[in-house]
């Protein structure tokens, strides 16, 4: 039986800071938990203390929940995700989105490691997800529907709300960073693809490949939150280059891209408390 929100949330609220109510909330993937450094006066729970969580086991991600400010704004940012090739269920990826909605979040930015199938996106650039692809096994909203979070059908042709990738565009453009746009097809892992996959993937249309984001973002729909997406490109796909794609290069080409990320997410996160007031 899934543990009810309501009992993970009598867990988490024992950690919440007094008179702290975050209205945007983060997701920190593979070689970007730095720009978690920047939170002021932060308060951290590490994932196995959530009833029904676990750590994840992946290098790069902390399994945290950590709550604090960033720029006087309150967030709450999930340091880690939990992905289905370690054994995660889609019920604990649920859990984890749905615990930054009930802690007050509007808005969910989801970050990540991802392989370039552009020849014009390089490692080390940033790529805004403006749609996707869900070629993972199944979808985190099967089984029975929960009303009180969301309705039983969600239309996902917002899923990447366009206010929002304005918002992220323009701040790109005052910092003067190369912010490129795309769809980004999630599989399951956590074997890298086959040339044969990539060349199959660009011609659906996707621009960038990982093993997460999709679940997460789907999830936060069905529970209200509006999504924005930035994927750190750590290499080209499968087929794309010479190069031999391994996990220490996604951790090497993301704290390249997390130099970006840590100038481009807070001055997001202002603009984007701005309409939130």
């Amino acid at each position: 039986m899934p543990i009810p929100i309501s009992e993970v949330m009598e867990t988490v609220q024992r950690y919440v800071p007094k008179n702290f109510t975050p209205r945007i909330g983060m997701i920190l993937g593979s070689g970007l938990s730095s720009l978690a450094e920047q939170l002021s006066n932060p308060v951290s729970i590490p994932y196995q203390a959530i009833p029904g969580l676990h750590a994840g086991s992946v290098t790069g991600h902390a399994s945290l929940l950590a709550m604090g400010h960033l720029n006087d704004i309150p967030v709450a940012c999930l340091r880690g995700r939990l992905h289905l090739y370690e054994g995660a269920t889609y019920e604990s990826i649920s859990t984890l989105i749905r615990i930054v909605k009930h802690l007050g979040c509007h808005i969910l930015i989801v970050t990540c490691a991802a392989g370039s199938l552009r020849e014009e996106a390089l490692p080390g650039d940033l790529m805004m997800i403006t749609d996707h692809i869900n070629f993972q096994p199944g979808n985190p909203l099967a089984g029975p529907n929960d009303e009180s979070v969301g309705p039983r059908f969600i239309g996902m042709e917002d899923a990447y709300d366009l206010g929002l990738q304005d918002m992220m565009s323009a701040s790109a453009s005052r910092l003067g960073i190369t912010l490129h746009k795309g769809v980004y097809i999630s599989t399951l892992g956590p074997s890298f693809e086959t040339p044969a996959e990539i060349r199959a993937f660009r011609r659906w249309g996707a621009d960038a490949v990982g093993m997460s984001v999709v679940p997460e973002v789907i999830v936060a729909r069905h529970c209200g939150m509006r999504v924005a997406c930035v994927a750190a490109i750590t290499n080209l796909a499968a087929g794309m280059t010479q190069e031999k794609i391994t996990h220490e290069g996604t951790l090497q080409y993301g704290e390249l891209a997390a130099r970006k990320l840590t100038k481009l997410i807070p001055a997001f996160i202002k603009e984007a408390s701005n309409e939130l007031v």
